[in-house]
């Protein structure tokens, strides 16, 4: 992928074959040598055709982890699952899944390392990787390449290696933006119970707890290091007649968030493998949406890229609106509004 990431340079350091208690032997001169900004991680299928159980595999990752946190404390570990395979290339769903949870316990918690769901990305009913990605069941091909491309995509993003420069956006006629592309004024929390207005983010690129950024014309919700945890961004502003709302959003795979319209919560996600979306024909994944939300006397019509997803959501007569977690998502509308996450990335503007 080498060439995937425009003015990103690559260095690949897999070999063919080659397993986690072999990555980590050569850790130290053939990855921390170069001095990377950020290391993406994928390893751990190989390990499986030797025989190695589950737990000394996680062992060896959670070695790798630690070496490249006492190289750079700061530097971005970008940590994904194991694909899937197939039982008939010695790498069983069961183990695989096993592998993948022991992953996720490794790195809970930790703010350096971005944990990323690419077996729920490529896994088919049963578990096992589909042949129109791997052929072999075991190796990616092009589709399967740029699949795994197009997860990174917005992980890179937020971490400033792609998409460095401000989005251009120009305001439709009749709307007014919700977000000024500078910083999450006019944004803020409230208190759950009472919905009373807690603490706002005037002036402010990030929430204070770091969740919600402001940045490059875009809010992005960022992955939580516990890997699951619900928080609500809110609108200072309240909207209590009719209105529109338009946002671009841009979801991490699976990743889980929403928007709250004066309190039910319409499912802003990764809808193909998230739900409950599922058959939309136009959505594209980890790229961006665009969802419309036009409430009239207190019923909310909902599309995703001109595709409906409520015909007529019931809401109560008074307006608050809410942002949930998602990867990515830009945001303009007449209508306060939430924005939720429990999982995952987000980006919106």
């Amino acid at each position: 992928m080498g060439g995937t990431f425009e003015g990103v340079k690559v260095a690949n350091r897999g070999i063919s074959g080659d397993t986690t208690r072999g990555m980590l032997w050569r850790l130290q001169d053939d990855v921390i040598a170069l001095k990377p900004s950020a290391v993406v991680m994928l390893m751990g299928t190989n390990d499986l055709e030797e025989g190695a159980e589950a737990e000394s595999i996680a062992a060896n990752v959670r070695s790798i982890v630690t070496e490249l946190k006492m190289h750079n404390p700061q530097m971005p570990i970008v940590l994904c699952q194991v694909f899937p395979s197939s039982a008939k290339a010695k790498r069983p769903a069961g183990k695989i899944k096993k592998i993948n949870e022991l992953y996720a316990a490794a790195v809970k918690g930790d703010p350096q390392v971005t944990l990323i769901e690419t077996w729920t990305l490529f896994a088919n009913e049963q578990g096992d990787a589909k042949v129109e990605e791997f052929p072999d069941l075991l190796h990616p091909n092009k589709v399967g390449y740029a699949k795994w491309a197009a997860a990174l995509r917005p992980i890179l993003a937020t971490l400033e290696f792609l998409e460095t420069t401000d989005d251009e956006f120009t305001l439709e006629p009749g709307f007014v933006s919700l977000f000024n592309g500078k910083d999450l004024t006019g944004w803020g929390f409230r208190i759950q119970k009472t919905l009373e207005k807690q603490e706002s983010f005037d002036g402010k690129t990030a929430s204070t707890d770091g969740r919600y950024v402001a940045k490059h014309g875009r809010i992005i919700v960022t992955t939580p290091p516990e890997g699951r945890r619900v928080q609500q961004m809110w609108t200072t502003n309240e909207f209590p007649t009719n209105f529109v709302l338009k946002l671009e959003f841009r979801a991490t795979p699976n990743a889980d968030s929403g928007v709250f319209i004066r309190q039910p919560q319409l499912q802003c996600r990764d809808y193909p493998l998230a739900g409950p979306y599922k058959m939309l024909e136009k959505y594209r994944a980890q790229d961006w949406n665009e969802l419309v939300i036009t409430v009239k006397d207190n019923i909310a019509h909902c599309a995703c890229n001109g595709e409906v997803l409520e015909a007529a959501y019931k809401l109560p007569p008074t307006v608050a609106v809410t942002v949930a977690p998602i990867p990515n998502a830009p945001t303009t509308d007449q209508a306060p509004r939430l924005l939720r996450s429990s999982r995952g990335a987000c980006h919106s503007g």
